[in-house]
């Protein structure tokens, strides 16, 4: 089976200010690609925030395990080391300055993730350069972290993400300083390891088409409400993109049956 991620009357505030209020979602199912889109300020990042335990939230983020589907556990109000355990978040803002070379950072990130499970030097070594070659970047194993491009670092930083082999893996916008390459590239792995570990994957992307391309569910956000749910095709119209963009837009499969968005005008 596997695993749940369900959401339940969630809401988050900066202050008095309500930027996520009483939101639900039906359950996202480990083994595929949920994305968050929306207009700026529509809550996507504070979301994905909420759901790795880093700003405080009311209401309900149960998560229902492989290893125990009787028993869903309640991630709202877990201690940031037991919520680690479950989730791994790759913020969209990466740390500067930090003096380790990559393949450091990915061991330290593998060790640090599970203090249940118990690996040997070798092994965690291993699965480091393991998922270093997965994305392409082992060349960069012995280079500083400071010393990346940002689209260098943002892969570095996504290693880091998938060594810990999570259950609930969080990216924000883990493409937006890659080259058309590498977003594909980090697109199609994403996709891949989903499946494969059938873990739960959520994305924020600003990349409509993107979105449709990669991921078997789109959920947009506009000032913190869900404003559509459901398959590429259900929620990406050109209705929703007048409602929540404000521009008026076709959307049309291309000649491979993606979905493709033109925007001809702004509403």
């Amino acid at each position: 089976m596997a695993p749940l991620l369900t959401l339940d009357g969630l809401s988050v505030f900066y202050g008095r200010r309500p930027i996520i209020e009483n939101l639900s979602l039906t359950p996202i199912t480990g083994g595929g690609v949920t994305a968050l889109i929306g207009p700026n300020a529509a809550g996507k990042t504070t979301l994905l925030r909420a759901l790795a335990g880093l700003v405080p939230a009311k209401g309900s983020i149960r998560l229902v395990g492989m290893a125990s589907p009787a028993h869903p556990l309640e991630l709202t109000g877990l201690p940031v080391s037991q919520h680690a355990r479950h989730v791994t978040y790759m913020p969209q803002a990466l740390p500067q300055r930090v003096a380790l070379t990559v393949f450091e950072a990915t061991l330290s990130a593998l060790m640090s993730a599970r203090s249940d499970v118990v690996l040997s030097t070798s092994e965690a070594q291993a699965r480091a350069l393991e998922t270093l070659e997965r994305l392409g970047i082992l060349d960069l194993s012995r280079r500083g972290l400071d010393e990346l491009s940002g689209g260098q670092r943002q892969l570095a930083s996504l290693a880091q993400s998938l060594v810990r082999e999570p259950t609930v893996l969080l990216l924000d916008e883990p493409t937006s300083a890659l080259d058309i390459h590498h977003q594909m590239r980090v697109m199609q792995l994403v996709a891949e390891l989903a499946r494969e570990r059938s873990i739960i994957v959520v994305i924020v992307l600003h990349d409509i088409a993107q979105a449709a391309r990669y991921c078997q569910r789109i959920v947009v956000l506009e000032h913190g409400v869900v404003a559509a749910d459901g398959l590429p095709e259900q929620a990406i119209t050109p209705q929703m993109l007048a409602r929540v963009y404000k521009v008026e837009a076709r959307v049309e499969p291309c000649s491979q049956g993606f979905l493709q968005v033109i925007v001809d005008r702004a509403a």
